[in-house]
């Protein structure tokens, strides 16, 4: 059959709040043109992030019955430690509340004033949590990775040769670990392919340095392994998961992703000096060793969730209906990062609005449009997001996207019909849409909060 349906049915509804285009325009002015600052209530379809709003399966809300919320020891964390293991073969698995904790964890004790750590595109948590040790964050990414335009099967690879003279130039004493980000969040949410990650662990260890993959999306990632790279595709999805994390030395993950759960996540190495003083500072910051910052009914989610998003069906509906949308986005002619990937679309923000400079944050603007014309509310990733650099200068970045996130198993076809429906008239009304300038905003991560107003004007609908 051509057409592939939802691997599931519906047991629980939430409402929308309708909204009209003026009352839309009155929260955004209110939120000082940020779409973090404004209220979900007033968002008709949420595509801010994927990060802990999927929605949950009835086995894993029986599972939350099931969660021994003992202070030590708890039953819930070692069926969660052997959900990890089950996938990832690392030798210690250290439970923390969400990812950006794992990174925290990681970097404190791995990283000092000066050292540098190579990936192929760091993320924004990734990227605050090294520069906040002092340490310097570089992307490697392949030179395709960042043309939007492009046509390439995995558009995430870390370039190669670049990482290996990048290690020789600065010298691998100064660089405590090496990343590899997959999929590739700030990249337009591009895969990496099973060789190259074994390229750049080959690379690493060459020059004894550890290699940790970010490990946010890796069921998607493997999956696009499995359809794209010919020596995997007779591979199941498990065996392909294993593969990938037995060239690695370590991993953090936010199982508000591919662990399906609406909170929880983990760092997992094999380096016992570091696990003692991780371990010991997890105690000092989020919990007990076998909670980590979670209760056990949240462990209980992870573990079911991990067993539910390899499941090849699963996988197959969730790219199909990211694909779904960018396939039709492409007809229409609106530019957006190609080939799609597997948990956003990434809209070209620089392509749809060629007559806004960088400098006047296109991504932004594009943000702010799709939400007063349609309610849409997606998330720049551009130089709003990683423009500002540590010593307060700004830098134009690479590319300037708007990532329109899709939540597992949240939205029907409906829903996305109506935001292509949105996307494309605001796309034949492009040329009203003006650029913006940041009128205040914090030392870091200042997506999250800065605020903004339309360049030279007060105001101005899109």
């Amino acid at each position: 059959m051509k057409t592939i349906i939802e691997p599931f049915r519906i047991k629980s509804v939430e409402p929308i709040k309708m909204t009209t285009k003026e009352e839309r325009l009155k929260y955004i002015q209110e939120a000082n043109y940020n779409l973090f600052a404004l209220r979900a209530e007033n968002v008709l379809i949420d595509l801010l992030t994927d990060s802990g709003t999927s929605s949950m399966s009835a086995q894993q809300w029986a599972a939350m019955m099931n969660g021994d919320e003992s202070y030590a020891g708890s039953t819930s964390y070692y069926r969660f430690e052997q959900a990890v293991r089950n996938l990832m073969p690392f030798k210690y698995v250290i439970p923390t509340h969400q990812g950006r904790a794992a990174e925290k964890i990681l970097f404190s004790i791995a990283l000092k004033k000066g050292d540098y750590v190579p990936n192929n595109t760091h993320f924004d948590t990734t990227r605050a949590n090294i520069e906040a040790q002092g340490a310097i964050a570089v992307d490697l990414v392949i030179p395709e990775g960042k043309q939007p335009e492009l046509e390439h099967p995995f558009k995430g690879n870390m370039d190669i040769a670049k990482l290996d003279a990048f290690i020789q130039e600065k010298g691998a004493t100064n660089i405590p670990l090496c990343m590899i980000t997959i999929t590739n969040n700030s990249g337009g949410g591009q895969p990496v392919s099973l060789q190259n990650i074994k390229d750049t662990k080959a690379v690493c260890d060459k020059h004894s340095i550890p290699l940790f993959i970010d490990a946010c999306r890796f069921a998607e990632n493997a999956y696009f392994i499995k359809t794209r790279e010919d020596a995997y595709k007779d591979m199941s999805i498990i065996d392909i998961v294993r593969e990938i994390f037995t060239h690695a030395d370590g991993c953090t993950m936010s199982a508000k992703k591919d662990g399906l759960a609406n909170m929880g996540g983990w760092l997992a190495l094999n380096q016992p000096q570091w696990e003692e003083q991780c371990r010991n500072l997890l105690i000092l910051t989020e919990g007990f060793p076998t909670y980590g910052g979670l209760a056990g009914r949240d462990l209980e989610a992870i573990a079911t969730g991990l067993e539910e998003v390899v499941r090849e069906d699963y996988l197959q509906y969730r790219i199909a209906s990211t694909q779904y949308i960018g396939e039709r986005l492409t007809r229409a002619g609106i530019p957006i990062m190609r080939p799609v990937g597997g948990h956003a679309v990434y809209l070209d923000a620089r392509g749809f609005l060629p007559h806004i400079p960088p400098e006047d944050y296109p991504g932004q603007a594009l943000a702010v449009a799709l939400y007063i014309h349609g309610g849409i509310r997606g998330c720049e990733i551009g130089t709003v997001m990683f423009g500002k650099q540590p010593d307060g200068s700004e830098i134009m970045a690479p590319m300037d996207l708007v990532r329109l996130a899709i939540p597992r198993r949240v939205y029907t076809q409906s829903h996305m019909d109506y935001l292509l429906e949105v996307i494309m008239e605001v796309f034949e009304n492009k040329d009203a849409i003006q650029g913006m300038e940041i009128t205040w905003q914090p030392d870091a991560l200042r997506h999250f909060t800065a605020k903004f107003d339309y360049k030279q004007t007060q105001s101005r609908a899109a």
